[in-house]
């Protein structure tokens, strides 16, 4: 069975169409740009976090800005076995700088986002992830220009 929720209405929608570009909007402006009640906003964010829709908020930070202007994809082969992907996926998920794991199908098991602030901190992540018990093979991409990054999900009645 799955743990997705069947039906959004478009209250829903708007709601996380809202709060996805701005989680800092009051409720009440969020009442008064959909023409509902504040209770009812009040009644259905509580909802939509309760059902593990929302599952929290946070600011949205420039990781150039700050130094993390380096980003590479690495793609990694694993030794197949039982519960490989879980035991590989922890590790690979706590070296410092990792942004992201994906377990995949195909040629690769994984992909993996890493970010750092120069050559050699990610070639001391790449090390890390490299000596990890379980990998057969990386191949490693350097990002050189971003063209699109927005992890949202938008509705198509887009408030």
């Amino acid at each position: 069975m799955s743990n997705r929720r069947s039906f959004l209405d478009d209250i829903d929608r708007g709601i996380l169409n809202i709060l996805q570009k701005d989680c800092r909007m009051p409720l009440l402006e969020i009442a008064e740009k959909l023409d509902v009640p504040k209770s009812t906003i009040h009644y259905r964010v509580r909802r939509l976090e309760e059902e593990g829709i929302i599952e929290g908020y946070h600011a949205k930070i420039n990781a150039e800005k700050l130094g993390y202007d380096l980003l590479v994809v690495v793609n990694v082969r694993a030794s197949f076995g039982p519960g490989y992907h879980d035991k590989v996926g922890e590790k690979l998920a706590k070296i410092p700088g990792v942004w992201a794991v994906y377990f995949i199908f195909g040629e690769s098991d994984f992909i993996v986002i890493l970010r750092g602030t120069d050559r050699k901190e990610l070639f001391e992540k790449m090390k890390e992830l490299y000596a990890l018990e379980g990998i057969e093979r990386v191949t490693t991409s350097v990002v050189t220009e971003k063209i699109k990054e927005d992890t949202r999900i938008m509705f198509e009645n887009d408030v």
